[in-house]
């Protein structure tokens, strides 16, 4: 069995045309072919399926090869055409070769052929390719955009929306349990709550949350997912796991690879209305120097493999150039936020990941999920929950620049029982540590600040103190790799809106840390 070759012919006598398909079958091709010699019968050939390849005379009695080649460029512009005529002269050849013709052969002299159309399906795959890349590389500068729009406006409104849950949680603290006001409060918390999600989301899509990457076992985290998920996805669909038996740790932030797993299982199912199938895998995966050279966007290493299958209703091509796009969904009104698939996209590009998908209308979706991955034994995937806030007598140094927030963190921290300093930028905040040093035993820093940033605010705390306990809070940031590093030698990552519960907790964290290490 030779090399698949689709062949449209555009010749009017099957001699012809059949002396051209013996030359190609003895050069190794497995020809499927069909020979038109009308306009209106090329059109109709061209509709039905996709071909590899044309090869056309040049002379016809009712068709032309002129013709034939401006007709197929105004449906497919790559699709090779090479012309085989037997009275096409050398002026005509140039003219061809300039509206788009490959290349040209004379009837009687058929040895360049295999050759020709060699050349011709490696020049095209190569043309495919780069257009492919092309778009690729245009996709991803739109996503840039588009991020860093949603992670200024998630900032800002994670600043107002910290605000109003912060202080609806302490109200909540000092109303009477079980009265009007109790509920009403609890009320506008969980609608913070639910806008946080949002800001989160889109967060997520800027790649701009600081992630808390562990190793982690995709096996247990699929199966420790799935196990609420079948409570929520309905009876009518079977849920199917196929998890990797050696599979490799992967270098991951549970809670966010977990929001990925969530939300294309979610996805799923919604594109399986009358039931259907989801199928969960996992698998090692090796990407060598080769295929990254063709991909660009894929870093050769070692890999874990996360598939998402659906025998759901599809997408096509159209749709699935803008299914990663923030707030872009094919739901009705109310039915979704167009922010499910955005946030998966971001969370595995700042994994340092990627994600590709397969559909087709009424065949189903499949999404795949390429993590990196390392040696070594699995870290739990959760921490022990505190419910509760927790108390402290400790003085911290509190820089905050946003009126607020610094006005709410005060408040909870004193409710606490701490004595509290504070700062409304970086600047400051260096300024009265460095007056106070002698009693502040930690420092909450938000991350952004106007003049001095909080990253830098506490490299030049530790000038004088090294290893200070801190906790940077941020709602976003640019900064993810250097407090990436500060959070592997001990710094506590508040993310924003924070409870009094969520503070409480990080605060007590790294003091608690700073004095196991001082001992």
């Amino acid at each position: 069995m030779g090399a698949p070759l689709r062949v449209l012919v555009v010749e009017d006598s099957e001699d012809d045309a059949a002396l051209l398909l013996l030359e190609l079958r003895r050069g190794g091709y497995d020809v499927r072919h069909e020979r038109v010699d009308t306009a209106p019968a090329m059109t109709a050939a061209l509709n039905q399926q996709e071909w590899d390849l044309v090869l056309s005379d040049h002379s016809m009695p009712h068709f032309s090869g002129s013709a034939a080649l401006s007709l197929l460029r105004t449906k497919q512009s790559e699709l090779p055409f090479i012309f085989i005529s037997g009275t096409m002269g050398e002026e005509a050849a140039v003219a061809a070769l300039k509206d788009g013709a490959q290349d040209y052969l004379i009837k009687g002299n058929l040895t360049r052929l295999v050759p020709a159309v060699q050349r011709e399906l490696r020049e095209a795959g190569e043309r495919r390719a780069h257009k492919l890349l092309e778009r690729q590389v245009l996709q991803l500068q739109k996503f840039e955009a588009i991020g860093r729009l949603a992670g200024g406006i998630a900032h800002d409104f994670n600043n107002a929306i910290g605000a109003i849950l912060g202080w609806a949680d302490l109200a909540i603290q000092e109303a009477q349990q079980g009265s009007r006001l109790h509920d009403r409060l609890h009320k506008i918390c969980a609608q913070a709550q639910r806008a946080a999600g949002l800001t989160s989301q889109l967060l997520a899509f800027a790649r701009q949350q600081v992630l808390q990457r562990r190793k982690i076992n995709l096996n247990s985290l699929v199966e420790e997912g799935t196990s609420l998920l079948r409570r929520v996805i309905g009876a009518d669909i079977d849920v199917r796991i196929a998890p990797a038996a050696d599979l490799r740790v992967a270098v991951a932030d549970p809670v966010q690879i977990d929001q990925v797993l969530m939300n294309l299982c979610l996805n799923a199912r919604d594109a399986m209305p009358k039931g259907g199938r989801l199928i969960i895998e996992t698998q090692n995966v090796e990407f060598d120097q080769e295929y990254c050279r063709l991909h660009t966007y894929v870093h050769p290493g070692s890999y874990v493999l996360l598939t998402v299958s659906d025998t759901g209703t599809g997408m096509d091509s159209a749709t699935i150039e803008h299914i990663f796009e923030p707030f872009f969904t094919t739901k009705e009104v109310g039915k979704g936020t167009g922010l499910g698939l955005a946030t998966v996209f971001g969370i595995v590009k700042q994994h340092d990941g990627f994600i590709n998908v397969y559909s087709e209308p009424g065949k189903g979706t499949t999404f795949r999920v390429y993590l990196p991955s390392d040696s070594g034994a699995a870290e739990p995937l959760k921490t022990e929950v505190t419910e509760r806030p927790q108390k402290g007598t400790e003085t911290v140094l509190l820089a905050e620049d946003h009126e607020g927030l610094r006005e709410l963190g005060q408040e909870t921290l004193e409710a606490l029982g701490y004595r509290v300093i504070v700062a409304t930028d970086g600047t400051e905040a260096v300024a009265l540590f460095k007056s106070n040093m002698a009693r502040i035993d930690a420092a909450i820093v938000d991350v952004v600040m106007p003049g001095m940033s909080g990253p830098d605010a506490y490299a030049e705390m530790c000038k004088i103190r090294p290893g200070l306990a801190v906790v940077f809070a941020t709602g976003y940031t640019a900064e993810a790799a250097s407090l990436t590093s500060l959070v592997d030698k001990g710094a506590s990552i508040l993310q924003k809106p924070y409870t009094a519960t969520s503070l409480s907790k990080a605060i007590r964290h790294v003091l608690e840390t700073n004095s196991n290490v001082s001992r």
